[in-house]
Parts: C-alpha cells; sequence; structure tokens
C-alpha cells in the first residue's frame, strides 16, 4: 500500500520549456509555421534518392546495390535490389543533432553479399559545409555526386543525393529513418515512425423486423415458433419468438448493430424455427449487402422492402442451390447518420458529431499539442541483461489519431512533435499515452506506461499550458508512477460567439432525443464500436496495436470494481457537503449558537418578507458575489489523473486483485466465495438504503391513497382547514410565523419529534406486504 507522502509525486507540474524558438518566419504578428510549441531541434537530413551505372561485382556483371549512412556511431541502411546497375531508393535519413559526435558524413554504395559486403563507393560529406533550411523554404534539390573508392580514387557510377540541415518541421521528418532508433534494422524502421491513423466511420444500421410471409415448416402438424436472426460481422441478434404462431409471423422488432465503412460483410437474416430444445430448424435467409441501404439524416420513416428467403443464399460467388423458395420477409431497413457512434466512455468523449456529414456544423476552434519529452520513465522490458524503455506517445481526438516516433533505449525520450485538430465541441477531451514499443526487440506487446486527459473547456483560449503531467498506472500491487510526460497545449477560439452558442446545444445529436437508445444497447454498441475501432487501426500499416486502442477508449470501465465504487460514493458525499454544510450552519442558526448571527438573519429574513420581490434578486445578487469571490481561487492548471479521489492509494491489495480478475474469474472457488460474499454484504447495506427511500416515498402516496383511512381523514381535514386559514390570511403572516417558529430559541424546543414528523413516520408503506 503506498503511502500518503508520496502523493507529492502525483502532482502537476509547471515547466518553462524554450517552446517556439526559432520555429519559422515571423510574419507581422504571426508565426508562419506551427511548430511554435515545440522545442527545435537540429536534424541532418540525408535524401538518398537513386543511383545509376554501377559497376559489376558478380560473375554476371551485375550488382545487388544498398546504400549505407554513416555518421560517427550512427548507422542507417536502404533495402537492397537484386541484380540492379540502376536502383532507386529516395529514402530520407535523420540524425539528431544533439548526437552527432563526428565531423564527417559518409554515404556508402555497397553490393550485397552472404559473407562480406563489397564497395563499390563512397561520397563524404563536411558537416560545417552541409546547407541549412530553414521551413517553409522549398526543399532541397538532390545532385549526382561521383564516388570514390577506400584510396579515395574515382569510380564508375553516381550517386543522387540531397543533404541539409533542418529541423522537425520539415517535410521530410514524419517518413525519416532516426538516429534515435539506431539499433532497429531497416525492416524495423516503419513501426518507429510518426504516423496520423483515422478512425473509420462508424454507422448504426437499424434492422426493423416487421412480419414474414408464407413460411414452410419442416413440421406442418405443429405450430411454429419462429424467430429472425441477423448476422453482420461479428455481431449477432434475434428477436423474440412470434406471438402469432402461424405461417405468417409477425414481430416489429428492432435490431441495431455498428458497421465501418467500407461495407465488407453483408447483412445475413434468417429465419428459424424453434422446434425443441436447443434445436432450430432454418426456414430461410436473406443476404442484404449494406451498400444498398437507405441512409436516414433525421427521424423520417424509411421504406419497407419485401426480401425473398431462400433455403440456400450464395456468400462469396458460390452457387445458389435451391431457388425455388417463395417465403418473404418484410423488413425496414436503414443506415442510421443522425447519431453519434459512441466508442469512447461517455464521460471523457472527445467527438460528438454525428456519423452524416451534412449535420456536421463549423468548427468553433483549433487544439494544439506539442508532445515534448518524458522524463523518469520505468524500465519496461529488459535487453542485454538491463531495464529498457523504447516510448513512444499515441494522442487521440475526435476521428483523428497521432503516434509519434519511438525513441529506442532512453527513459527520458525527447518527441518534440507538435499535431493540430479542429475542434467542433469545447465540452471534450483530448487522450495522451504513453507506450513501449514492444515490437523492438521481440515482437511482444505494446506495455501501458500512463496516459493523460485534459478537458478543452478547462483551458482558457489562446493560452499556451506547458506542464508536465504525472504517468499512473493502477496495478494489483497499488497505483504507481512510471514516470512524467512534458505537454505544451494550446485551444484557439475561432469564434466566441459560436463558442458561447455552444453551451444552449443538446451534448448528442438531436436523433439521441427523438429515438433515445436504452442504456443496455447503447453499452452493446459501444462494446462493438471499440472492437471494429480496433480491429481497423491493428490493420493499417504500421499497425496501431488492439491494446494499445483499448487503453486509449477506456475499453474495461464497466468492469466491477470495489475501488471504483467507493470512489463514486465519495465523488456523492462531495457534491452533498455543500448542502449538508449549510444544513449544519442552518441548525446552528436556529439554536442560537452565534447570538449576532441569528439576529442578522432574523432581520433579513423579516425584511424579505416584507418586501417578497427581494428574494429572487437578492438568491442571484448573493449567487454573483460568490462567483466573483470564488475568481481569485479559479484553477490555472489543467486537470489530471487524482490517485486520491480514484481511491488509488489506500486500496486494498485484495480489491485491486479483484479488479485486475479477468471476466470470468480465474481465481480459485474460495477467493470467489470470500469475494461473492463480500459483495452480498455491500449489496445487502445498498438494498436497505434503497428500501428506506423506497419508504418514505410510499409514505407520501399513502397520504390520499386510504390506505390509514384515519391519517388520511387527518391530512385532508388538515388541507380543508389549512385551504381556508391560507385563504383569509395574507402569505407574508404564514411566512412570517413559520420562519419565527423555525427560528425559535432552544428554551421553546423540545427533545422530542415534532408533530409533523411523527404523524409521517407513521403513514404505512408497502415494505410490510413484501416477501
Amino acid at each position: 500500500m503506498q503511502k500518503p507522502p508520496q502523493a507529492v509525486d502525483f502532482a502537476l507540474k509547471e515547466t518553462s520549456p524554450k517552446i517556439g524558438a526559432g520555429a519559422g518566419a515571423v510574419t507581422g504578428d504571426k508565426l508562419s509555421c506551427t511548430y511554435d510549441l515545440v522545442e527545435q531541434m537540429q536534424y541532418l537530413y540525408v535524401r538518398v534518392v537513386k543511383a545509376k551505372d554501377l559497376p559489376g561485382k558478380d560473375v554476371t556483371g551485375s550488382c545487388d546495390p544498398y546504400v549505407e549512412v554513416k555518421l560517427g556511431n550512427y548507422k542507417g541502411a536502404t533495402k537492397h535490389f537484386e541484380k540492379k546497375n540502376n536502383p532507386e531508393w529516395n529514402q530520407v535519413f535523420a540524425f539528431s543533432k544533439e548526437r552527432i559526435q563526428a565531423s564527417v558524413l559518409e554515404v556508402v554504395v555497397k553490393d550485397k553479399d552472404l559473407v562480406l559486403d563489397d564497395l563499390i563507393g563512397r561520397v563524404m560529406f563536411d558537416l560545417n559545409e552541409i546547407p541549412k533550411r530553414v521551413p517553409p523554404d522549398s526543399p532541397l534539390a538532390p545532385q549526382w555526386y561521383r564516388m570514390d573508392d577506400r584510396k579515395a580514387v574515382r569510380v564508375k557510377g553516381e550517386l543522387m543525393l540531397a543533404v541539409w540541415m533542418g529541423t522537425q518541421a520539415d517535410e521530410a521528418f514524419p517518413d525519416a529513418w532516426h538516429s534515435d532508433a539506431a539499433t532497429v534494422g531497416s525492416e524495423g524502421v516503419t513501426n518507429i515512425r510518426s504516423k496520423v491513423y483515422l478512425s473509420p466511420k462508424l454507422w448504426y444500421v437499424r434492422v426493423n423486423v416487421i412480419e414474414a410471409q408464407d413460411l414452410l415448416p419442416g413440421d406442418k402438424s405443429r405450430f411454429p415458433e419462429v424467430f429472425v436472426k441477423a448476422i453482420l460481422g461479428n455481431q449477432a441478434l434475434r428477436t423474440r419468438i412470434s406471438q402469432i404462431k402461424t405461417i405468417n409471423p409477425l414481430w416489429n422488432e428492432d435490431l441495431m448493430f455498428v458497421v465501418a465503412e467500407p461495407f465488407e460483410e453483408p447483412l445475413i437474416l434468417t429465419v428459424e424455427d424453434r422446434v425443441g430444445s436447443n434445436k432450430d430448424e432454418v426456414l430461410g435467409k436473406c443476404l442484404i449487402p449494406l451498400q444498398t441501404v437507405q441512409r436516414r439524416l433525421d427521424h423520417k420513416p424509411v421504406n419497407t422492402r419485401w426480401f425473398n428467403l431462400e433455403k440456400h443464399v450464395s456468400v462469396e460467388g458460390e452457387q445458389k442451390k435451391d431457388t425455388k423458395f417463395a417465403s418473404r420477409i418484410h423488413l425496414r431497413i436503414c443506415l442510421e447518420g443522425g447519431y453519434h457512434v459512441l466508442d469512447e466512455s461517455t464521460h471523457h468523449s472527445s467527438d460528438l458529431r454525428p456519423t452524416a456529414k451534412q449535420l456536421w456544423k463549423s468548427s468553433i476552434g483549433i487544439l494544439e499539442v506539442g508532445v515534448l519529452s518524458a522524463h523518469g520513465l520505468m524500465p519496461m522490458k529488459t535487453r542485454d541483461g538491463r531495464g529498457t524503455t523504447d516510448a513512444y506517445c499515441v494522442a487521440k481526438y475526435g476521428q483523428k489519431w497521432v503516434r509519434t516516433r519511438t525513441i529506442v533505449d532512453s527513459s527520458v525520450p525527447k518527441w518534440n512533435e507538435q499535431y493540430t485538430w479542429e475542434v467542433f465541441d469545447i465540452c471534450t477531451v483530448i487522450t495522451v499515452g504513453v507506450f513501449d514499443n514492444g515490437h523492438i526487440g521481440g515482437g511482444g506487446k505494446d506495455s501501458r506506461i500512463g496516459k493523460v486527459r485534459i478537458r478543452l473547456s478547462t483551458l482558457e483560449a489562446d493560452r499556451v499550458y506547458t506542464h508536465s503531467y504525472p504517468l499512473l498506472v493502477l496495478h494489483s500491487s497499488g497505483v504507481k508512477k512510471t514516470g512524467e510526460v512534458q505537454l505544451a497545449v494550446r485551444f484557439t477560439c475561432l469564434s466566441l460567439i459560436n463558442m458561447m452558442h455552444m453551451y444552449s446545444h443538446p451534448l448528442l445529436p438531436k436523433m439521441h432525443y427523438i429515438h433515445p437508445l436504452s442504456v443496455i444497447q447503447l453499452d452493446s454498441l459501444r462494446h462493438q464500436a471499440m472492437q471494429i475501432v480496433a480491429f481497423r487501426l491493428n490493420r493499417a500499416e504500421p499497425p496501431l496495436k488492439k491494446e494499445v486502442v483499448e487503453y486509449m477508449l477506456d475499453v474495461d470501465s464497466h468492469m466491477w470494481s470495489m475501488r471504483r465504487s467507493k470512489a463514486n460514493f465519495f465523488r456523492i458525499m462531495g457534491v452533498l457537503g455543500g448542502l449538508i454544510s449549510v444544513g449544519k450552519w442552518f441548525d446552528q442558526i436556529c439554536n442560537w449558537k452565534n447570538p449576532l448571527t441569528t439576529i442578522l438573519i432574523h432581520i433579513l429574513f423579516i425584511i424579505l418578507i416584507l418586501y417578497p420581490e427581494l428574494i429572487l434578486p437578492t438568491v442571484f445578487l448573493y449567487l454573483f458575489l460568490i462567483g466573483l469571490w470564488n475568481f481569485r481561487w479559479r484553477p490555472r492548471h489543467p486537470p489530471h489523473m487524482d490517485t486520491r479521489l480514484s481511491h488509488a492509494e489506500a486500496a486494498h491489495p485484495d480489491e485491486l486483485d479483484e479488479e485486475f480478475d479477468t471476466f470470468p474469474t480465474s481465481r480459485g472457488s474460495d477467493m470467489v466465495r470470500m469475494r461473492y460474499d463480500r459483495l452480498r454484504s455491500i449489496g445487502g447495506r445498498v438494498q436497505t438504503v434503497i428500501g428506506d427511500l423506497a419508504s418514505q416515498g410510499e409514505r407520501f402516496q399513502s397520504l390520499l391513497s386510504w390506505r390509514d383511512p384515519r391519517a388520511t381523514t387527518l391530512f385532508v381535514t388538515f388541507c380543508l382547514i389549512a385551504a381556508i386559514v391560507l385563504y383569509v390570511t395574507p402569505i407574508q403572516v404564514i411566512a412570517l410565523l413559520l420562519g419565527l417558529y423555525v427560528l425559535r430559541h432552544p428554551r421553546f424546543r423540545h427533545k422530542l419529534p415534532s408533530v409533523p414528523l411523527n404523524f409521517f413516520r407513521r403513514l404505512p408503506a408497502r415494505s410490510d406486504i413484501m416477501l
């Protein structure tokens, strides 16, 4: 268990990096280059384009050429071509100036051999004579260079190169081979480069199964029990068994699926008859390509269609075995473009736009994030007998995912890469995760180092936030700090009026409110959407691993956790803490703990009674003054992961072991029995509290229900008398007498409960008729 003094290590730290220095040319008051949120990093770029007229090294007079770029201890190589004297590589190499420990750049052309590669020729460059290029200058044109051998003798063949000094703002930076990854072979270069990914465009598919006609069950001596099964990819849903047990069954049920463009798999419907226990007979099949399905943008109903049902449906070019089937099914199918397909947790969504682009509104701002560096990263694996980390960052906002390059074998990586997103809703969250590249040196899974979430609505517009965020990961042994990541964040507002107007709009598209989906539907659809996104991004090149996508999307946030339950309970208590404090303060006023304050409250109360039109203005003025008073202590930093709020510091080891258990459980029966008994104990207390709340509500209902005829008689009589008294007595007098009674001195109070409270507690509830 973590000790409380360690909590200081989990704090957010403001930093002062040297960002924007020399990032680009200045035009007026605006920077022409977007790389102003990161520290400038100098790189030596070498673009190897092609070679011509290379001499033959084999008996056949040909060669298997490749190029090796050497700078001190760093060495990068292109791929080799077999038997080609005029190869084209068009590959870029980037060497960090911070790590340069040489004065000469050597570009060598070699012939690939089984034992020892032969030297064809080389070109040497003095680093002091290499030109500098400042973006957004035009790219440097490559030139032909004659080559020499080791004895400085001119050899046959020429090599086309471009060599220059630049920064990470250069357009060649993302696709270049980097000296930071010098331990990786050329085959693994694509897995360490920075990349931008786009989430697939997701749609909801609504299938309204209406009815079927002319079914032919195998056993005509019984009433058929028919249902419809729908399969779309790895999603399978089914309707209830039709209550009309004839050959013309009726359902009128909606089935919802998630699908991504491009549509790769058709919708397969089967009508089946439940002929026995775990035995179903297929009465007909129907295959519907989603490309032909109508797209709906609003709540207007789509047209229905009849589809033929066949015994066998051709898939992937198969021949139909039986086409003499006349049964039909009546469907209403559409691709829902008016919904936002949720693939993230609703508590920190980064995108709330509907699927159909026709319904998108204009952007309200620009979000820029500079991923600067990390430090203090924990070793995530072992290489050559020592701990090491090959770290990269992933940032997700909206449909755009970005991945920085991997810095090999460093606990203090420096990325200094900047990315930009369009913002369509200010009440959204960007997630930045740090991972260890498992592809390097083993091909294992990418390990999570930690992540950071930043809600855009907590940021001031046009202000640059530079902070070092703690990376926290919860393990079965407790919460651990795995390092810190340094970010620079800026939200730029394009239209203040549009941004303010956004607060009056519903959070989700209007289809979510006109035709809402159930909570169970949303949970199931969100799980399917996350699986689709993870699958599609894992198929990209280089792949964004499934474990990375699931961690960024919080795929396991719905799982039971004792720690989260406690945290949510204390969050509720924190929200109610203000009301409880007001109640305690008012109780002190009523009991005259501070006579002077109580007298002032009496005076204010009498003024408000005499002038009731001042009540609402006084309340709103009081709230206005509280807001102004709290302005001095407004948060100056973005929020970050709070271990104390999450109850991660004081979590019991067994509770953490339960949280990280698999589903279904992999623990022994004794452990499961103990946890089950504990859950029953907690559930019993929750059940008691819920029952008490239900009893209080039922007592209110029984006031006029004549469940207790004597109590209802008393209440009805009281209501009649109260109506007469309130009719003839001014409301100010009633309020004054009631207020003075509540604020009466303690000597006029009794220890016993009041008469109304006694009457209420004696009212009947429905708890006495429960089993």
